[in-house]
Order: structure tokens, then sequence, then C-alpha cells
């Protein structure tokens, strides 16, 4: 289970250093990928299988499913890391989290979001928190 945050950068090789409390868990490999809400996913490779399970019970036949499936597997990348705990995030990734240098990484339970820091911190992402809008989603699954 990954949770808290962290403030951190790239370097000029756009390699992220991830958390060693949420390295320790991934075992030396990862799944990045794009995320929903302009962020990146990092996913654990039984978590990432488990994930493609789901996806594939989805029907094929809805255009929506298939336009989900191009967005989250087509630019999916298998990482190792270095020595140092870092990854690399490919351009196309890095262009469409519009991360510059700074990152926010946090843990989301199944998986780890890394969101550029400007866009975290716009007001627009903070207005994404409305708890009686949550709340609402939220019953509808009993929770």
């Amino acid at each position: 289970m990954f949770m808290g945050t962290y403030y951190n950068s790239i370097d000029a090789k756009n390699r992220l250093i991830v958390p060693s409390k949420h390295r320790d868990q991934l075992a030396g490999k990862c799944v990045l990928t794009k995320g929903l809400d302009t962020c990146l996913y990092i996913y654990s490779m039984g978590d990432w299988e488990k994930q493609m399970e789901k996806i594939a019970e989805l029907p094929e036949s809805d255009p929506k499913i298939r336009a989900f499936i191009r967005h989250f597997c087509a630019n999916a990348v298998e990482c190792e890391f270095d020595k140092q705990g870092r990854i690399v995030i490919p351009q196309v990734l890095k262009d469409y989290a519009h991360i510059d240098k700074e990152l926010v990484t946090m843990g989301a339970m199944k998986k780890i979001e890394v969101w550029s820091k400007e866009v975290w911190e716009t007001p627009d992402n903070e207005g994404k928190m409305d708890s009686a809008e949550y709340a609402e989603s939220l019953e509808r699954y009993n929770f």
C-alpha cells in the first residue's frame, strides 16, 4: 500500500528518484504510464498485471474503452531502478504531465502518482477535492 507525499525533482537526464519508502515496495522494477488528471502512475509489476486483467474484461466494442486502453497502455514503460533508486521518465510522459523540474510524488493506495508541482498546486486542481461531491460519489459505492 502506497501512501505519503514527497516533494522532489527530476534531473537533466529526466531521472526521478522514487522515494525509498515506495521503492522498497516495488522490488527494483515498475511500470510507469499516463494517469488520469494529468499525472503519471507508477505500478508495481504485480499491481500492473492486476490492472491489465481488469482492463482485459472491458468491452472493446465501446469507443471510450478503446480510448482508455490506448491512453493507459500505449505509453506504458517498464522501468528498472538504477543504483541511486532512479527511473527515467520518457519525454512523451514528461510532456503529458507538464513536468519541468519540481515534482510531487504521492502514494495512492495501489499506485504512486507523480505530478508536476505546478499542476498539483494550481487552483483548478485544488477545486477537484469538493468534499460534498466526493461524499456523494462514495455513497454510491456504499462507502
